[in-house]
């Protein structure tokens, strides 16, 4: 009995091991690079049915056309001259921002009342209301992607009013031009919209980690723990909050192949609370990686992702599985590949380090 008890658990050891082999490696060149793909753009009715709960969108009879609004924006950088003063006027308007969320963020739309300043911040995953309160730098992310919602760099109107955060704006979609890749080109769908969120309901952090709600379930986060993968740390500090981190050979490839790319802005890493790299792997080794800059990672399938990163277009590419050498134990080759194209590394293992080398790509 015992005998059969052990080999039953071989038999499943090494079927697990199998399962692993073909999650992180892989011997096919073309197989599993991770090609940038354009989402379909939503329609109208799409955008509404997708919607979140808390949105509440109201048809306005009058209000800033998208048209209006972007070309008026889109003469900030028509030339260089333009283009300085435009960002130095940015600077010295959102200095306070700036000082405390470490340019984390694009900005409009400053209101300040009281002793509370607020205003519309974007970044690589969609729209945060922003807010000075005491000193104290909060943002609160809004579930809203610039994939579908456009927000009028031009309010008309306070954009915290009566215990919403209001804000005019469009439907849109992103559509791709030929000669430019990685651009993102916006037109839109429907106009004159407000759209509007109570403040409860962005605000709202029942763990109170550090995170609204509409973040946590945004990306898959627990609003209900403060420390989702259970590792012993707060989802607020924790730079891989979705995985337990590890440390070995092959966390550590992936580690300092992201390392590398994170260039100038790994100085203020620590205290860029609200950036995060987006990636979609089902890869072990990858999902246990712990770096200077924070990640959230999904799963490739798009039926276990958070319905958001479903239908928005959050991710910019990612690195492949890994291909071994036949002729070399120690080298192995991966390749990162993101909307601009993509680059194969050759890695070295040597003396318990790391050496890459770029030994092909393609540029789109």
């Amino acid at each position: 009995m015992r005998y059969f008890f052990f080999l039953l658990l071989a038999v499943f050891c090494f079927s697990c091991s199998k399962s692993f082999e073909e999650r992180c490696f892989v011997n096919d060149d073309n197989k599993d690079v991770m090609t940038y793909q354009e989402q379909k753009p939503y329609t109208a009715l799409e955008i509404v049915q997708n919607k979140p709960q808390y949105l509440k969108i109201v048809n306005l009879k009058k209000f800033r056309s998208f048209k209006k609004d972007s070309t008026d924006y889109s003469k900030n950088f028509q030339t260089y001259q333009a283009n300085k003063k435009f960002l130095n006027d940015q600077k010295i308007l959102f200095s306070d921002f700036d000082e405390k969320l470490f340019e984390q963020f694009r900005y409009s739309s400053q209101q300040i009342s009281g002793q509370v300043s607020y205003a519309l911040g974007e970044n690589g995953l969609g729209y945060w209301l922003l807010e000075i309160k005491n000193n104290n730098p909060r943002a609160y992310f809004l579930g809203l992607s610039y994939n579908h919602y456009y927000f009028n760099k031009v309010q008309e109107d306070l954009i915290v009013k009566n215990g919403f955060l209001q804000f005019e704006g469009s439907f849109v979609k992103i559509e791709k031009v030929p000669g430019l890749s990685g651009y993102k080109h916006f037109s839109v769908i429907e106009d004159g919209k407000l759209f509007k969120i109570k403040l409860d309901d962005i605000i709202k952090d029942s763990d109170q980690d550090g995170f609204n709600d509409i973040f946590e379930n945004s990306f898959g986060l627990n609003p209900n723990s403060k420390d989702t993968d259970e590792d012993g740390i707060d989802d607020f500090s924790d730079h891989n909050p979705l995985f337990k981190s590890e440390k070995n050979k092959f966390t550590t490839l992936y580690e300092d192949l992201i390392s590398q790319s994170l260039g100038g802005i790994k100085e203020n890493l620590h205290k860029m609370n609200y950036f995060f790299l987006p990636y979609k792997t089902d890869c072990d080794y990858f999902q246990k990686i712990n770096i200077e800059a924070k990640v959230l990672i999904f799963d490739t399938n798009k039926e276990k992702q958070p319905s958001y990163v479903r239908i928005t277009d959050v991710f910019d590419g990612g690195f492949s599985k890994i291909k071994r050498n036949n002729n070399n134990p120690n080298i192995f080759y991966v390749t990162d590949s993101g909307n601009a194209g993509s680059v194969i590394y050759e890695a070295e293992y040597k003396n318990g380090k790391w050496f890459f080398r770029n030994v092909g790509g393609i540029n789109i």
